[in-house]
Order: structure tokens, then sequence, then C-alpha cells
């Protein structure tokens, strides 16, 4: 956060003067949610986290480093929804993905509802043969079809799937009957969750990511309702901030981020906090993955 007279820029983290050229992450705003299923909202999630953002701080006391310093963050110009086809604004999404990854720079989405992500892991998947999709959420959007839509975001693991065989998802906690017995193996529901230590959490997602280079798809409402109550889908009995973000650290030590993106916050007018949590969450998870500092340090 920088101290002005002024407000600071409308970018991630309010950053003076961005540098593309020396930036490692490069955010991409989606406010798109005509995916979504119950309640609308998530097009207002970029800007909320955005303007969240302008109020962190740079220097995290926790990796003892200033991230945006360190790893370079920049912030592109929200991309205009294609309102008419969904499976169109998949693709404009995969091909603005195209041009970060051509750039050699780590595509960061927010949205926005979560078929989105299909978007940009199709982009990561025609740059990588070899990933891994760690997948934060509170469903397991594992549906062939949704409300007669493949494309919906209770659809999009699924998609994914057919595009990366690896895909490991953490927080679930409302699934339909057959998924819940077809992929068992591949999720780590939160009943789970609850019964054993963090450090156990992430050794069990590690061994279950095949490959060092993972994408990180990651829901909001994978969080309890309340710490995040600004979902489309509130599901309770949910994850909390710190186990998170410690599960993201252990995680990200060990792993190359190769792409992220974190979806389905619906903001709640005159409610800021869960927002804030979002864009936290998010400017820790650039520090855990890129922050030499963290990555160099011997547990």
């Amino acid at each position: 956060m920088q101290i002005l007279n002024n407000l600071p820029p409308y970018n991630f983290g309010g950053i003076e003067n961005q540098d593309y050229k020396n930036a490692k992450i490069v955010i991409l705003p989606v406010p798109y949610d005509s995916a979504t299923s119950y309640k609308s909202g998530a097009r207002n999630g970029p800007n909320a986290i955005i303007s969240a953002s302008r109020n962190l701080e740079f220097y995290s006391e926790e990796l003892n480093v200033n991230i945006q310093k360190e790893v370079g963050i920049y912030t592109t110009e929200e991309l205009t929804p294609n309102l008419n086809s969904l499976e169109e604004n998949i693709k404009d999404i995969s091909k603005e993905v195209a041009i970060i990854l051509d750039d050699n720079k780590v595509p960061l989405i927010i949205g926005g509802d979560h078929s989105i992500a299909l978007g940009s892991i199709m982009a990561i998947a025609s740059k990588y043969k070899d990933f891994s999709i760690l997948h934060f959420d509170a469903h397991a959007d594992r549906r062939d079809k949704f409300m007669g839509s493949k494309y919906s975001h209770a659809s999009i693991i699924t998609r994914a799937n057919e595009l990366c065989s690896n895909i490991y998802s953490v927080g679930v906690r409302s699934i339909e009957e057959n998924s819940a017995k077809k992929y068992k193996n591949d999720i780590l529901f939160i009943n789970n969750i609850h019964r054993i230590r963090i450090r156990k959490i992430a050794d069990i997602i590690l061994k279950k990511l095949k490959y060092k280079k993972i994408y990180l798809t990651f829901d909001f409402d994978v969080f309890d309702i309340s710490e995040m109550p600004s979902t489309g889908t509130p599901e309770p009995d949910g994850m909390h901030f710190y186990e998170v973000k410690e599960i993201l650290k252990i995680i990200l030590q060990k792993k190359e981020l190769i792409g992220a993106d974190f979806v389905e916050l619906s903001p709640i007018p005159g409610l800021i906090a869960p927002d804030y949590l979002a864009a936290k969450l998010i400017y820790l998870t650039i520090g855990y993955a890129f922050s030499n500092k963290h990555k160099n340090k011997k547990e």
C-alpha cells in the first residue's frame, strides 16, 4: 500500500507505475457470472478484490519480504465478457491467457464465476504437457452437465479433467451421489480435514499432485460462511483462512505454480471484510509461490 495524498491507482495492490516487462504475475480480471445457478453477483468480484487490495501492505511480515517488489505484479484491463455465448467467453479468456503465457508470465485470473477457470486451463494445457490441478472448493463441480450446460460452474472440473488427468479437490462438502462414489479418491472432504493436522493435510495433497507444475483453481466458497459469506453458493462447515494459507504455504514451497484463478466472490454491499480476505489470500499466494526467501527456506 502506498501512502499518497490521492487514491492509489486502480490495479491489484494500487501499484504506482506498473511494469509489465518486469512483472512475474499478470492479473486478468474477468467480471462474468452468467454461468451461476443460485445467487448472481460474482461479476462484481474483480472490482471488489482490486478495491480491497489497494489497502494491502506490500511487505509481508510472515515472509519478511516485499512481495510486490520481489515478484512484480501487473494488472490488465478487465476482459469484456461475451454475454451471448458461455463457450465463446471461455475461448476469449483462453486467448488472453495464452498471450500472457507467451510473454513468459504467470497468469492469475480473478472472477467471476467458476466457469472462467476453464478458459485459463485450456491455455495452460496448450502450453504444458504434464501438470496437476489443485482445486479448492465447497463443491465438487464434477457434474457432466448442469441446467442444460456442460460449461456450467458446476461442471468445471469435469471439463478440466478432459484437459488434465491429475486433479485433486480440497474442502468439498457438497457433491452429488454418483460423483461422490466415482471420485472419492480424488477429493479431500471437509470431514477428513477437520480430523487431521495441517502438516498431514499438506502431505496428503502433495502425494496426490503427481507433477511438479501445478495450476491452482480456488473457489472462495471453500471457506466457512462465518469468514466468507460473500459467495453465490454458500456452504456451512468450511475451511478457515489460517488453515488454507498454511496449506498453500507448504504446497507452493514444493511445487511450481504455472497459473491460477480465484473465483466466486459475490460481494455484499457494505461488508468489505470478505473482499479484503480474498485480496490478502491472493497476495500471500503470490508470495508463497514466488518469494525466493520462502522457496529456498529449509524446513
